[in-house]
């Protein structure tokens, strides 16, 4: 089991800036694929960002590329989302996610999800 914390949300205005953290506790972090991923209300959960284990390439959505940048310091077995530029259709509840070996980022390819954070940004 790997258990994951995130925290860092909050209210934010358009072109402002946050930071997520998600620690992980449980397992060797650095064998884990990590991934950001967001639900607004009534909404499906939609992949935001992705970074592997491996190599520490990373993969972004369309909508938050140049905008957003995930990154991971296994030191400290966490994992970050640097959001800058925000809009209101950021605004969601914003999930970390693990996994063993993902191919393409998708909620299905994860295996460990964390309680998740709110960001909301005001126009």
């Amino acid at each position: 089991q790997v258990q994951l914390v995130e925290s860092g949300g909050g209210l934010v205005q358009t072109g402002g800036s946050l930071r997520l953290s998600c620690t992980a506790s449980g397992r060797t972090f650095s064998n884990y694929d990590m991934g950001w991923f967001r639900q607004a209300p009534g909404k499906v959960r939609n992949f935001v960002a992705a970074i592997r284990r491996t190599d520490g390439s990373t993969v972004y959505a369309d909508s938050v590329k140049g905008r957003f940048t995930i990154s991971r310091d296994n030191a400290k077995t966490t994992v970050y989302l640097q959001m800058d530029n925000l809009r209101p259709e950021d605004t969601a509840r914003y999930y970390c996610a693990a996994g063993r070996s993902v191919g393409r980022p998708s909620v299905r390819a994860y295996d460990f999800w964390g309680q998740g954070t709110q960001v909301t940004v005001s126009s």
